[in-house]
């Protein structure tokens, strides 16, 4: 009898085959969950890291201006999707990141992916988008050329990145503002 009794006690602590299965199966669906969400946080679109590399070479290509008291010139050659510091090498005191295409950037150089095309490049009032390249240039003094530039995803979403002249900054343009842009109102 002591036998059947320790039985009872023994079964009713432990977990039967399905309660296992339930808990694993929810296991399962919350991780089936969360994977495109970490997905989409840790794989940026290619437009998306086009618009954050350009926006960096800029914002680095001020800098060294600034920090190094002499001219910067920041190069775009359209045909090749290509934005780089000029004369300045890989080595610089900028932190290493992989850009969307998988290859390490430093801020000073970036790669367009040939699925974001580039709709307008402005430097000074002058179209470059079909010129072999274009030149931007930023001052010690904070400031640089004018500059717009419109990208365009393979899903036909648009942003355009524009250059304050007086500061040196970049900003990045929505629709609303791509819009107000063509009118000649901003």
């Amino acid at each position: 009898m002591r036998l059947s009794n320790g039985n009872k006690a023994l079964r009713a602590a432990a977990f039967t085959l399905i309660e296992i299965m339930i808990v694993v199966g929810i296991m399962g669906l919350t991780v089936a969950i969360s994977v495109p969400i970490v997905y989409k946080v840790t794989h940026k679109s290619p437009f998306y890291a086009a618009i954050a590399d350009v926006v960096e070479v800029c914002s680095n290509a001020r800098a060294q201006a600034i920090l190094q008291g002499k001219v910067a010139e920041m190069v775009f050659f359209s045909q090749e999707g290509r934005v780089q510091l000029q004369g300045v090498s890989g080595s610089s005191g900028f932190s290493q990141r992989a850009s969307a295409a998988g290859l390490k950037i430093s801020g000073t150089h970036a790669l367009i992916s040939n699925r974001v095309s580039i709709d307008m490049l402005d430097v000074n009032l002058i179209e470059y988008r079909d010129k072999e390249m274009a030149r931007v240039r930023f001052y010690p003094n904070g400031t640089c050329d004018e500059m717009t530039i419109v990208l365009r995803s393979e899903e036909g979403e648009q942003r355009g990145i524009t250059l304050e002249v007086t500061t040196g900054l970049a900003s990045v343009l929505g629709m609303a503002e791509l819009q107000k842009l063509r009118a000649g109102s901003l």
